[in-house]
């Protein structure tokens, strides 16, 4: 979320309405918003119906706690940061999903792991397209 917020004028530039989809509760999801300083629309959908419909499933045990996920985490350690303890089911995977203006689906990235997101770069060029 951080190197999204962080091209946030170039997303403004390109007229993009962005707009996150959380399975947490509302008070969770508030205090997720405050802590990040999201700029962005966020939308409860504690039952995971948009989840589900864009086929973004819980997580194996290996594809959460794999090895690759762990140096992702060791990483950021190492950068000062530490992991904040997860609040709710860990292993509920998410994606991206780029909708144009007349609803087309144009990019649905359904992630494999909790660290599997498309370069902001590939999702911006898919914009351009």
């Amino acid at each position: 979320m951080l190197q999204l917020q962080q091209r946030k004028a170039e997303l403004d530039e390109l007229g993009l309405h962005i707009v996150l989809i959380s399975f947490e509760t509302p008070v969770r999801a508030e205090l997720y918003v405050k802590e990040t300083g999201l700029a962005w629309p966020l939308i409860i959908d504690e039952p995971r119906s948009l989840y589900e419909a864009f086929g973004m499933d819980p997580g194996s045990f290996q594809a959460i706690w794999s090895p690759k996920n762990w140096g992702v985490y060791l990483r950021i350690i190492a950068k000062g940061r530490l992991p904040k303890p997860p609040r709710n089911d860990v292993n509920q995977l998410g994606g991206d999903v780029l909708i144009d203006p007349d609803g087309k689906v144009k990019i649905h990235h359904v992630s494999r792991s909790p660290t599997d997101r498309p370069p902001i770069d590939s999702l911006l060029a898919g914009v351009r397209s």
